[in-house]
């Protein structure tokens, strides 16, 4: 059976910060290019993180660049989002996903009070 498990999430005031983490299981974790995504109030959801299969490389959205970094342990079959300086316009569910969004979570709420 397929899992990803996020957690880390909850409220913070701006100019905090937060950890969140995404465990799986099921899959060939070390196959996949990971995502993060989040969906903000009233708004589509949006990818904002992107790490490679061996962590080589990573993107990140305009919104969040400089202050959120992604990150995975492939022998843990996890994937990290640090986020950083917290504004309320990131607040939203925060989804892990394959990069193909074959697998996907059920997410977890970020909620930033200014």
């Amino acid at each position: 059976e397929v899992q990803l498990v996020e957690s880390g999430g909850g409220l913070v005031q701006a100019g905090e910060s937060l950890r969140l983490s995404c465990a799986t299981s099921g899959f060939p974790f070390d196959r996949y290019a990971m995502t993060w995504s989040r969906q903000a109030p009233g708004k589509e959801r949006e990818p904002i993180a992107r790490i490679t299969r061996g962590s080589l490389a990573m993107d990140y959205s305009d919104s969040v660049r400089g202050r959120f970094t992604i990150s995975r342990d492939n022998a843990k079959n996890m994937v990290y989002l640090q986020m950083n300086s917290l504004k309320p316009d990131d607040t939203g569910v925060y989804y892990c996903s394959t990069d193909d969004y074959k697998y996907m979570g059920q997410g977890t709420q970020v909620t930033v009070s200014s």
